[in-house]
């Protein structure tokens, strides 16, 4: 019962229209993103462009960016958890970020999608349902995302699962980069939101 009062805490009530559009928009970041923007990135800058070679990092901090505006805007478990496991199935299907790797991802699915939710629940919970400040919620939640992540990823490691050449660029995906994209996704969320909120005051 709790953790329904809190899945349905936002920033505000939107009216039917604007909540409507909005979980549009951030549901197609979450899916088409992941899919495509790696292969238009290629395609527009090459393959060994600074912007394509990058592109996991682009296309991290808009999946994060996603997920942050998911936990401030959108309520309720469906509009959630199609956020929260969206792009990492379409990361795996478009293939673009990890390349070869794509394929060995499928064993991470999991400890992405617990990751993506508590980022998304740390916000709803700290910021939203304690009242607390923006970039606690933040902090905690990218922690606690990347220490998930990195952690299941060791394990599986220890398993010998995934081939040994491609285990530093996993576990550098899984680690260094889950900090960078979780921690510019909140960083650049922020704007928006406090620009949103100054706007919001202004206008009363």
């Amino acid at each position: 019962m709790e953790n329904e009062k809190v899945i349905n805490k936002r920033i505000r009530e939107y009216s039917k229209g604007v909540d409507i559009i909005q979980t549009i928009i951030i549901f197609l970041l979450a899916l088409l993103v992941p899919t495509f923007l790696g292969q238009i990135l290629n395609k527009v800058f090459g393959q060994t462009s600074v912007v394509a070679t990058n592109s996991q990092i682009i296309i991290g901090t808009i999946v994060n960016m996603a997920l942050v505006m998911t936990a401030i805007n959108l309520k309720g478990w469906g509009k959630i958890l199609g956020v929260v496991t969206m792009p990492s199935i379409a990361t795996i299907l478009g293939g673009y970020v990890f390349g070869t790797s794509s394929v060995f991802m499928v064993y991470m699915i999991p400890a992405i999608w617990i990751g993506n939710f508590i980022l998304v629940y740390s916000f709803k919970l700290i910021m939203l349902d304690k009242n607390k400040n923006y970039f606690l919620a933040g902090i905690v939640g990218i922690i606690l995302k990347v220490l998930v992540i990195f952690t299941v990823f060791n394990v599986l490691n220890g398993f010998n699962i995934f081939p040994e050449k491609m285990i530093e660029t996993l576990q550098t995906s899984m680690g260094l980069t889950q900090l960078i994209t979780a921690s510019l996704g909140v960083v650049l969320t922020s704007i928006i939101y406090f620009a949103e909120k100054k706007s919001k005051k202004i206008s009363e």
